[in-house]
């Protein structure tokens, strides 16, 4: 099974489109977006429209500005700049895009028992995994396997090894773990379980990710963003 993974799109169709036009000819199963779909940028229709067209299976769930633009939550927590643009975005929404985020489910969910995703954190859907004691915590109290989340813009994978978590910062276009079976027994945590952030703010960023016969083979691609600055 391959999978199509989005994160974080806030509402920029051109980086959307340039990642769309770089898997145009490859092959996937399913589309999973781990949310923000809006926010920040100035289309944030058009991106929600492009996502319906997509002709495969659709994954996602909520994110922090979805629930906000959509008047789920009054956006307390956010910065002046964020707040803004989730302002801006609600007045543009169509009563159809609108009602698309309202209705999306919240994490972590699981996708077909290969894997998990989640907004912030499985722990808490607005909170960040940006150290080892962070990613510790979820560890802790939950049992995926692999668990895709977003929200922070590192790519980035943690791991629970025996000795402690280990932390790595994505840095080329290709993440390749050759799994044990066992890997995917959540009942030993001392088990390796992957859990791996796939976006980044300022660039376009999706990945491809393949779980079979015990490995799983991440494929990260960018696209040219144009600038949202004054829009």
């Amino acid at each position: 099974m391959r999978y199509l993974i989005l994160s974080d799109i806030h509402s920029n169709d051109e980086a959307l489109a340039a990642v769309l036009a770089r898997v145009r000819r490859k092959r996937f199963d399913r589309v999973v977006i781990l949310r923000d779909f809006v926010g920040y940028g100035s289309n944030p229709n058009q991106v929600l429209d492009r996502i319906r067209r997509i002709r495969r299976e659709k994954v996602s769930i909520r994110g922090n500005h979805d629930k906000v633009v959509c008047g789920l939550e009054a956006g307390e927590q956010f910065n002046p700049i964020a707040l803004a643009a989730a302002r801006w975005t609600a007045e543009k929404l169509t009563p159809q895009n609108r009602k698309f985020l309202e209705a999306l489910p919240v994490g972590p969910l699981e996708v077909e028992e290969a894997f998990a995703i989640c907004h912030g954190s499985p722990r808490d859907e607005d909170a960040y995994i940006f150290s080892d004691r962070d990613a510790w915590m979820n560890f802790r109290d939950f049992g995926f396997a692999v668990c895709f989340f977003g929200h922070s813009h590192i790519p980035s994978v943690f791991t629970l090894e025996p000795h402690g978590i280990q932390v790595d910062v994505v840095k080329g276009d290709r993440v390749r773990m050759q799994l044990d079976p066992e890997t995917f027994d959540i009942g030993d945590e001392q088990r390796r379980r992957p859990w791996t952030e796939g976006s980044r703010s300022r660039s376009a960023g999706l990945c491809a990710t393949q779980a079979e016969e015990g490995v799983l083979d991440i494929k990260l691609a960018k696209g040219e963003l144009a600038d949202i600055d004054g829009r």
